[in-house]
């Protein structure tokens, strides 16, 4: 490739190939495949001059990084698709272009344009907006488009072409800068929902006819593959399940938490999750043809996702527009004079607030995924604003999810190193953090163990049974043992139990109908949990409560330590939905907090629910709010965001009022002309917008900190 440094600063360096060195696709194929390079950090490319701009780690790389770009040849370009930042730069391109062709077409007709031709082309502009206004007069809708178009034409009948020339000029600009919000922030919501899978388990048969499995890139996978779906991964294609069988969540499709059993034959789609069990799937459809992205392309009309804020805004504005046509024939017939009834209809309260409600609830979007907490809808946000209960999962929310045994009591007839190592041996073929806790202390103390159980049944959020040198041998929850299991303790080891495990969660342990031992763990709470949960308190959630399936003795633990005085023990994953359903049935609005398999239907149920960084892919797809870090004090952040959307959303209203009432008043004293009314009232309405595009968090609320 031929090429001409234009800059070489630090690891920074740009170069420049000419406009007709690649296409806008081959530049997105291009700046992906210096991007496999891992000293290479950022590309971004521009088609119109061949200009790639390269962020590098080291400058001792910059020889490698020349080497590379000289060995480019136009075959070797390829087409590719544009990053989410890349669709973003673009898009912020094309916006800044045409603004700057606006403004420049205004200042050149202005100037050099005779006063025939101003006026030719005012007219033929503001025919546009007329026949929007006179669409809506035939279709008896009193909206916005209807005022636009009647202001516009009474200026035109009072040979005022300036101002409505200004006033055209000033919409235009204000429909283009919302629209570039719109995409903005549009865009931002698809790649939050997008799955980002790189690497997938492709089945496939080796020489002597046996199964294999190989990762192999997703972005190559084709339709007729058949990939391999471990239990708890998100599912990234639309195909038919081929063998195996298990429960699929769908709720990112329908909305229904309870999980589907999916069998030989039955069609599962991309962002589902695999709950239990392992499924083979063959391809159907890939990429952009599944059901998950076509959902996405529909975002931009989904007026689900839209906060109410901006739906009653909406229906506000349009409703205000009758009573600017009263006031304005008010005006007329109180002082028979036309220039101080067209100065009022030149203002127009729908307008603004039109414009402004959803540029806050957009900006705050964009502000939230600024600071890594991805919001699914403007809706969400609003829900989390004003929502006077929080509900936490413990375990990985409240906690770090890193709990340790504490004790071994032996109760039957086996030590307690017989306990732990048969404890340790059933539990390693499983990820949860109780079970790493048990294995990494047998592993401590040297308890090495065989395979001395037949395959394990994991039964979620209870616990596992399995055969064990040929007895029943299960482990988990006191529910699951006592009641499910109907395993008989006696009084004397309920004492015992009582009194060495009152303040830890307890697995208890059982083999051949009778209990051996139990396992006392304990699993510290986060450092800043008590000071998030007092902080929360502090900004208006009235109620805190913490849900888990820990024992009774542990709950209360943990809870007195983070000074929650509602708290639940022993709690199903249908249990946990049910308490939500109880609380929103008090007429609470509630926000839950979770990060594990066990709790989508609860995360599902709230009014709003918000996933932590180190969730479950299925708690991450059900979740409304997806946090991408593991920072509590984000929780503090998001809640002072959207109070601060409506803070500023009704700030907005007091402002519009104030100005517009002004500028009527004034009108109908005729103090100010039309002219000055329009340029006024779209240059505030403007502001407004401007206004609503700012920051709403301070340094140290981006920082996670807590103002004193």
């Amino acid at each position: 490739m031929k090429y001409q440094i234009m800059y070489d600063k630090g690891t920074r360096l740009r170069v420049r190939s000419g406009k007709d060195a690649f296409t806008k696709e081959e530049g997105y194929g291009l700046a992906a495949s210096l991007r496999e390079h891992c000293f290479i950090k950022e590309v971004s490319t521009s088609h119109r001059n061949g200009s790639i701009l390269i962020v590098y780690d080291d400058v001792k790389n910059k020889g490698r990084i020349l080497s590379i770009l000289n060995n480019i040849r136009r075959s070797d370009l390829v087409k590719g698709e544009p990053t989410s930042k890349e669709e973003l730069r673009e898009l912020t391109n094309r916006f800044l272009l045409k603004l700057t062709k606006m403004i420049t077409k205004r200042i050149i007709f202005r100037l050099f344009m005779p006063i025939p031709f101003k006026r030719i082309l005012t007219l033929c502009r503001a025919s546009r907006y007329i026949l929007k206004g006179l669409d809506s007069l035939t279709d008896f809708r009193m909206d916005v488009a209807l005022l636009d178009g009647a202001a516009i034409l009474g200026s035109l009948y009072k040979k005022n072409f300036a101002p409505a020339s200004s006033m055209m000029f000033l919409l235009s600009i204000s429909d283009l800068l919302e629209e570039y919000t719109m995409q903005k922030t549009k865009s931002t919501l698809k790649d939050s929902l997008a799955l980002n899978i790189d690497t997938v388990w492709l089945v496939c048969e080796d020489e002597d006819g046996n199964q294999t499995e190989i990762s192999h890139p997703a972005s190559e996978i084709k339709k007729g593959d058949c990939i391999k779906i471990h239990m708890g991964d998100v599912i990234p294609v639309d195909g038919k399940v081929v063998e195996g069988e298990g429960m699929v969540n769908e709720s990112s499709m329908t909305g229904e938490p309870l999980a589907v059993f999916k069998t030989l034959g039955k069609t599962v789609h991309a962002g589902t999750v695999v709950e239990e069990g392992n499924l083979i799937i063959e391809v159907y459809s890939v990429n952009k043809e599944t059901r998950l992205n076509k959902i996405i392309d529909l975002i931009e009309n989904s007026e689900e996702l839209k906060a109410d804020a901006q739906s009653k805004a909406e229906q506000l504005a349009d409703s205000i527009v009758p009573y600017s046509f009263l006031t304005t024939a008010i005006t007329y017939l109180l002082t028979r004079n036309s220039t101080k009834a067209l100065s009022v209809l030149m203002v127009d309260f729908s307008c603004a607030i039109k414009l402004t409600t959803p540029l806050s609830i957009i900006s705050a979007m964009r502000e939230a995924s600024d600071n890594r907490m991805m919001v699914k809808g403007g809706k969400f946000l609003e829900k989390y604003a004003i929502a006077d209960t929080i509900v936490f999962d413990k375990t990985g929310t409240l906690t770090n999810a890193t709990p340790k045994v504490v004790d071994v009591i032996p109760l039957g007839d086996y030590s307690r190193d017989e306990v732990l190592r048969m404890a340790a041996c059933i539990e390693e073929h499983f990820a949860h953090s109780i079970a790493k806790a048990i294995v990494k202390q047998a592993e401590e103390e040297g308890l090495t163990h065989s395979e001395d159980h037949s395959e394990v049944e994991y039964i979620v959020a209870h616990g596992i049974a399995t055969s064990y040198e040929g007895k029943r041998a299960v482990i988990g929850s006191k529910h699951f043992l006592f009641d499910d299991e109907k395993i008989e303790v006696s009084p004397d080891q309920e004492k015992i139990i009582n009194e060495k495990a009152e303040k830890y969660s307890v697995v208890y342990f059982a083999l051949d109908g009778k209990i051996e031992g139990v396992i006392c763990i304990e699993d510290p709470v986060r450092d800043e949990a008590k000071e998030v949960i007092s902080e929360l308190k502090s900004l208006g959630i009235e109620n805190v409560v913490m849900l888990t399936g820990d024992s009774e003795n542990g709950a209360r633990a943990s809870a007195e330590a983070l000074g929650i005085t509602d708290y639940k023990s022993q709690v199903l994953p249908e249990d946990k939905a049910r308490i939500i359903k109880e609380l929103k049935a008090e007429n609470k609005t509630v926000i839950m907090v979770g990060d594990g398999i066990n709790d989508s239907p609860a995360l599902a149920t709230a009014d709003v629910s918000v996933s932590m960084k180190n969730s479950s892919d299925i708690a991450r797809e059900v979740a409304d709010i997806s946090l991408l870090s593991d920072d509590l004090y984000d929780l503090i952040t998001l809640r002072k965001l959207s109070t601060g959307m409506l803070d500023r959303i009704n700030s907005n209203y007091q402002r519009i009022v104030a100005i517009n009432g002004g500028l009527i008043l004034l009108g109908v004293c005729g103090a100010i002309t039309p002219a000055f009314s329009s340029t006024v009232h779209n240059l505030s309405t403007m502001l407004l917008g401007a206004l609503s595009t700012k920051s709403i968090l301070n340094e140290r609320d981006k920082a996670g900190l807590i103002e004193s």
